[in-house]
C-alpha cells in the first residue's frame, strides 16, 4: 500500500523519522539478546538432559551454594537489563521532547474522523475535518476495493519536509489513538485532556496510519492520511488554503434558499451522519434510531432536532456536533433530512436556517 505497509509484511518499519529508525534499532537489539537468551539457556537445559541422563549412570552434584554461580546469576542479568535500558530510555526521552517545534497542529479525534488546526505558521487558522473516503460501495461489497481501501480520506494533513511538527491531542466523545508507523508515533487522544507528540520527516511523500484505539461502530473507518511536502509546496498549499476558508467562508445570517440548504445538506450527511443513520435514513435500531418518519424530530418542531445535533443524546451513541459543524451546516443537515426520503418537508419547520441554529447554540 503506497505510503502504509509493504506486502506480507512481518516486522517493523524503518520509517522516515530518526525516532522511526530508533525504534527500529531497538527492537531489533531486544528481538537478539532474547534470541541469545534462549539459546543459552535451552541449549544449556537440553545439554544437561541429554548428556547427564540416569541411563548414562550421571550422579548429580550434591552442594548448598557457590558463590561464583551467585555473583553470575546477580550480575549478567543486571548487565542484560542495563544493556536494554539505556537505548529504550534514550528513546523514550527523545519521543516526549516536543519542545522547539517548527510547527504545532491540533488534532481532535471524533466518532469518527480526525479534525485538524494549525495553530502556527504560514497555515496558522487553517482547519478542517479529515473523514474517510473510501466509497459505500467498495465497504458493502458492490464495488472492487481500491489499493488503499479503508486508508484514504477527503482530506490531508500536511505538513512541511524536514521540519518538527508538534501534534497536540485530544478527543470530542472516547478515546482515540493517533497512529502512524512511518513516523513512530502512537499517541491517545482523550476528552478533556491535552497530550502531545512530534516527527520529523525526511522524506516527501504521502504516510497513512488510523485510529489505534477502539472507539466504537466505526472504529476501523477512522484512516490518517499525512502529506509531507517540501517547504516551498507546503508555502503554497497554505496559502491556498487560505484564500480558500475566506471565499468559502460561511455567513450565518443569510437566508438560504432551499436548493442550497438541499445540496449542502447532503454532503454534510453523507460526510457525518450516513455511517449510523445510513444513507437511506433507515438507521440501525435501536441504536441508531431511523430518521425515516420520524415524527418526534425529524418531522416535528426543529427545535428538538437541532437541539440534538447541537448537544448529542447522552447515554447515548448520538454526538454532539456543535464543535464539529457551525451553524450553516447544522441547518442544512436538518432540512435536507426534513424533505429526503419522500418527507419532501410535510412536517412542522421544512426549512430551518442558520439564524435558527444560532439562537440555540
Amino acid at each position: 500500500m503506497p505510503g502504509g505497509p509493504g506486502v506480507n509484511q512481518l516486522n517493523l518499519t524503518r520509517g522516515v523519522t530518526q525516532i522511526a529508525s530508533d525504534i527500529m534499532d531497538l527492537h531489533t537489539l531486544l528481538l537478539w539478546i532474547c534470541t541469545l537468551i534462549f539459546i543459552g539457556v535451552f541449549g544449556v537445559m537440553f545439554y544437561s538432559i541429554v548428556k547427564h541422563r540416569k541411563s548414562k549412570g550421571a550422579v548429580p552434584a550434591k552442594f548448598h551454594e557457590n558463590i561464583g554461580v551467585e555473583i553470575a546469576w546477580t550480575v549478567v542479568p543486571f548487565l542484560i537489563i542495563i544493556s536494554m535500558a539505556i537505548p529504550a530510555t534514550r528513546a523514550v526521552v527523545a519521543m516526549k521532547d516536543t519542545s522547539s517545534a517548527d510547527l504545532t497542529v491540533l488534532v481532535t479525534g471524533y466518532q469518527w474522523k480526525w479534525g485538524y488546526e494549525y495553530l502556527d505558521g504560514p497555515a496558522q487558522g487553517v482547519k478542517f475535518l479529515s473523514n474517510l473516503a473510501t466509497p459505500r460501495e467498495q465497504i458493502e461489497g458492490r464495488a472492487p476495493k481500491s489499493e488503499t481501501y479503508l486508508m484514504e480520506t477527503d482530506r490531508h494533513m500536511v505538513v512541511p519536509v524536514d521540519k518538527k511538527v508538534r501534534v497536540v491531542l485530544t478527543a470530542n466523545d472516547v478515546i482515540h489513538s493517533w497512529m502512524v508507523p512511518d513516523f513512530g508515533v502512537k499517541q491517545d487522544a482523550m476528552p478533556g485532556v491535552l497530550r502531545d507528540t512530534w516527527f520529523r520527516a525526511t522524506e516527501p511523500g504521502i504516510y497513512r496510519g488510523q485510529c489505534a484505539e477502539l472507539c466504537g461502530k466505526d472504529h476501523a473507518f477512522m484512516p490518517i492520511v499525512v502529506e509531507v511536502m517540501e517547504q516551498a509546496d507546503y508555502e503554497r498549499w497554505a496559502a491556498e488554503q487560505q484564500q480558500a476558508m475566506q471565499a468559502s467562508a460561511d455567513d450565518p445570517t443569510k437566508t438560504y434558499e432551499l436548493d442550497e440548504l438541499m445540496a449542502r445538506g447532503e454532503k454534510v450527511y453523507a460526510a457525518n451522519c450516513i455511517a449510523c443513520h445510513q444513507a437511506n435514513g433507515q438507521g440501525m435500531p435501536p441504536t441508531f434510531p431511523a430518521l425515516v418518519n420520524n415524527e418526534a424530530f425529524v418531522l416535528g418542531p426543529m427545535k428538538e432536532q437541532v437541539e440534538i445535533i447541537l448537544n448529542g443524546r447522552p447515554g447515548t451513541a448520538m454526538a454532539p456536533f456543535r464543535d464539529q459543524l457551525n451553524d450553516v451546516e447544522i441547518a442544512a443537515v436538518a432540512t435536507y433530512t426534513r424533505h429526503a426520503w419522500g418527507h419532501n418537508g410535510k412536517g412542522e419547520d421544512p426549512i430551518v436556517q442558520p439564524a435558527d441554529v444560532t439562537a440555540l447554540r
